[in-house]
């Protein structure tokens, strides 16, 4: 069974950073693209950013140049560091896998951005 457990949103001040990391299990992670997603209120969920199995990257232009998305295979991890926070980036944050699986979201962590 599939488990991705996120952490490490909060509130935060518009301008200033935090860290999210995602835990899978129950998956090959080292073969699986992952990808980080958002859903903010009265909006559909999104792709922010993806790490393919090979390290190469893409973002959301919304994020480029201040999210970075990273990987660590040896602890089936995925983060994402958001710098430059903006109140646009409020919403509740998801991992999964790229594309991403109808059965697979977790919970998810809020990120508040307070301008």
């Amino acid at each position: 069974q599939v488990q991705l457990v996120e952490s490490g949103g909060g509130l935060v001040q518009a301008g200033g950073s935090l860290r999210l990391s995602c835990a899978a299990s129950g998956i090959i992670f080292s073969v699986n693209d992952m990808g980080w997603y958002r859903q903010a209120p009265g909006k559909l969920r999104e792709l922010v950013a993806h790490i393919a199995s090979s390290d190469s990257t893409n973002y959301a232009d919304s994020v480029k140049g201040r999210f970075t998305i990273s990987r660590d295979n040896a602890k089936n991890t995925v983060s994402l560091q958001m710098d430059s926070l903006k109140s646009e980036d409020t919403a509740v944050y998801y991992c999964n896998v790229y594309p991403p699986r109808r059965t697979n979201w977790g919970q998810g962590t809020q990120v508040t951005v307070s301008s």
